[in-house]
């Protein structure tokens, strides 16, 4: 077991973004995570009364998960679209990159949201900094008005997270349905068994997503992710709750196995074989994110179904009359119960 590994890193102690009383941003990219392609990570907490300030994203797409708390996004998108929406937890929302995009905390409680983003280097614009790079004049000709309307601007930096003076005021418009918005635990999950379940905010499902998309993930006590790979499809998981192991295989032979707490953020590359368990009775549930809109996977158990017995014999160098019974697979099942004990915690 390792301590320190390649593939994963704490998002709850991760790149400190920005942070004040009002809230705080944490990240994982490339420069704190390297094995990171294409697809990054954030943490952003609001208390009570919080803004994310307007802000739009350079280079990248976003699907965010709220975990805790009630928050309102409100969007100005490409070709004059607004939209307004309230997110809570277990509900997603999605921000192209250049829209431009708050979140604001409305609920009486902290708020948490998990943001995956299509970069691992993201960069950003506040609404402030890009007033603040033009003139009063070059204002005031904008909204015809005189210079002299802009001069209460102080020009400083922006905060990243401020404060709203009084009650929240939440458009009429927010309880319209909307298209940046997916209730993914309001899903009935695709997959389901007594040992685990999974749901998909993906482009089947979430006809927003473009190159993006979100699983979660439920591995009960009694259940197994089975080995597996993502063929075209790199794969980015936060542990939302639980306590469990990951093992992964490397192309030029090492294997690095880690135990997933809370808050932690793990890296697949693409076609890297990989399984998932959890260590207690209990479960452990993910916040898994891929670079494109419809994942797949494939396992190891419908693989044992796509060669004859012959095949398997001579690449495993094993006698046909020694090889395991495998059951015929035509569909992977993605979860399979766990019927053996675990094995040791090293």
């Amino acid at each position: 077991m390792t301590t320190s590994s390649l593939h994963k890193a704490s998002l709850l102690t991760g790149e400190k973004a920005f942070e004040n009383e009002h809230g705080s941003i944490t990240q994982l990219t490339s420069a704190s995570l390297p094995i990171l392609a294409g697809i990054s990570i954030k943490r952003i907490v609001l208390a009570p009364g919080g803004i994310r300030e307007p802000q739009w994203n350079v280079n990248a797409n976003q699907i965010a998960y709220v975990t805790r708390g009630t928050v309102l996004v409100s969007m100005l998108g490409n070709a004059d679209e607004f939209s307004h929406f309230v997110v809570k937890p277990g509900q997603m929302y999605h921000v192209e990159s250049g829209a431009v995009y708050h979140i604001e905390n409305i609920g009486d409680d902290e708020a948490e949201i998990i943001a995956g983003l299509r970069s691992d280097r993201p960069a950003h614009f506040s609404l402030r900094n890009g007033f603040n790079a033009m003139t009063n004049a070059v204002l005031g000709n904008t909204y015809d008005m005189p210079a002299s309307a802009f001069e209460v601007f102080d020009r400083e930096n922006a905060s990243q997270i401020v404060r709203r003076e009084g009650p929240a005021r939440v458009p009429d418009s927010a309880g319209y349905p909307n298209a940046h918005l997916f209730d993914v635990e309001g899903e009935i999950a695709p997959l389901q068994y007594d040992y685990g379940y999974a749901k998909f905010a993906r482009k089947q499902y979430w006809a927003a997503l473009e190159d993006l998309s979100m699983y979660s993930l439920g591995v009960g006590g009694a259940g197994m992710r089975e080995p597996h790979w993502h063929p075209v499809t790199g794969e980015m998981g936060y542990v939302h709750k639980g306590h469990g192991r990951m093992t992964v295989l490397s192309p030029d032979g090492s294997l690095e196995t880690y135990e997933l707490d809370p808050g932690d953020t793990y890296f697949i590359p693409r076609a890297y074989p990989h399984h998932i368990e959890s260590l207690t009775d209990d479960g452990i549930h993910f916040l898994i994110f891929f670079d494109q809109p419809m994942p797949g996977d494939i396992g190891y158990r419908a693989t044992a179904s796509a060669f004859s017995r012959e095949v398997l014999a001579a690449a495993f160098e094993v006698p046909e009359a020694n090889l395991p019974d495998f059951p015929e697979t035509p569909i992977d099942p993605l979860i399979v119960p766990r019927i053996n004990p675990r094995d040791p915690v090293l």
